[in-house]
């Protein structure tokens, strides 16, 4: 049950909890040793890939690319500055460089998108500079949409510039 509960609860019962579960029959010391049998045998394998766990990462993307679009819509100069097409497609592009997938952009997405990586990188740069800058502007709509755990809290996450390695300034 332990494990159970640091593995899957968002705040885990802490050992004395189980101490008092079992009427105090049991200290702490045989119930971490027994927890640490247990990962031995289990060899530390606690998981396998599930499409839960992949459907997740699309769907953080899915948000992400929603918040970077809907943000970068906020500021003039990327509206003039780009189409819509090539707006969705940066965002996108963002979101994938976010979750650190590789290749980041592949023949099928610049085939069914109609941008290659390098058309999409300045307009990219533009949605996270704005996105970095989205908790600290007086238009704190989108921002605080994103950041609703309904919405992967997306709106949190500080985005860096994978394909350089760096933060944005």
């Amino acid at each position: 049950m332990l494990l159970a509960c640091k593995y899957e609860e968002i705040w885990a019962p802490e050992v004395n909890d189980f101490i008092g579960i079992s009427n105090k029959e049991y200290t702490s010391q045989p119930i971490l040793y027994m927890e640490k049998e247990i990962l031995e045998k289990l060899e530390w394998n606690l998981t396998v890939a599930t499409p839960y766990v992949f459907l997740v990462r699309f769907i953080k993307m899915e948000y992400m690319a929603f918040y970077l679009a809907e943000n970068g819509l906020m500021h003039y100069q990327l509206v003039v500055s780009f189409c819509p097409s090539l707006i969705a497609a940066a965002a996108v592009y963002a979101a994938i460089t976010y979750l650190s997938r590789t290749p980041v952009w592949t023949e099928k997405l610049e085939h069914y998108r109609g941008y290659s990586e390098e058309q999409l990188k300045e307009c990219a740069k533009m949605l996270i500079k704005y996105q970095m800058a989205a908790k600290n502007t007086k238009l704190k709509g989108v921002h605080h949409k994103f950041s609703s755990i309904d919405r992967g809290a997306v709106g949190c996450f500080r985005l860096l510039y994978i394909w350089t390695g760096s933060e944005i300034d």
